[in-house]
């Protein structure tokens, strides 16, 4: 690797560390040259499939969109950084888990849907919103209907979308109307 100081032709590695989740590597080099040192990541190029566009267009999958997807969805939400990510490499590991040369968007929408459905239910009203082209009010309250028939299996996942001084009272808090 050339050196980005100097540009000398060949620098050596002096450390090597394993990301915590096992995908990437950390290296730590220096140029014999000029003496400076500075860290590359090397991670494996797998190859994803080809998102086919609603409109019949083919482009290269680009995990930066799809992280601005999340982070767009997300934005003032009280979800760490570290989930996020997590839920951008769940839906990737989908992606190559297919097997297949090219995908719909409309099915990475959808795998996006789903983590997002775990990871905050504003966030996912928001995506779904866009993603699914709501024209009107009632659109919004089918798809949250839809998500409150959800919850059950998503307890505990995340915060309530109403907070415990929200509920009204008799909504199975033990209160008496």
């Amino acid at each position: 690797m050339h050196c980005p100081f100097c540009q000398h032709d060949d620098t050596r590695v002096i450390d090597s560390r394993v990301s915590e989740d096992g995908a990437s590597i950390r290296r730590r080099r220096e140029c014999p040259a000029c003496g400076e040192r500075f860290s590359t990541v090397e991670t494996a190029e797998l190859k994803l499939p080809a998102v086919v566009k609603n409109d019949g267009r083919r482009e290269v999958f680009d995990e930066c969109k799809l992280r601005v997807s999340f982070d767009r969805a997300l934005q003032k939400r009280p979800v760490s950084a570290d989930r996020i990510d997590d839920a951008v490499r769940a839906v990737v590991r989908e992606l190559r888990l297919s097997g297949e040369r090219e995908l719909p968007s409309l099915r990475i929408g959808e795998l996006v849907m789903r983590e997002l459905k775990k990871l905050d239910q504003v966030a996912y009203v928001r995506f779904a919103s866009v993603y699914r082209r709501f024209e009107d009010v009632q659109a919004f309250r089918e798809e949250i209907e839809r998500l409150e028939r959800d919850l059950p299996a998503l307890e505990g996942l995340q915060l309530p979308l109403l907070g415990e001084s929200d509920k009204p009272a008799g909504k199975g808090d033990g209160k008496k109307k």
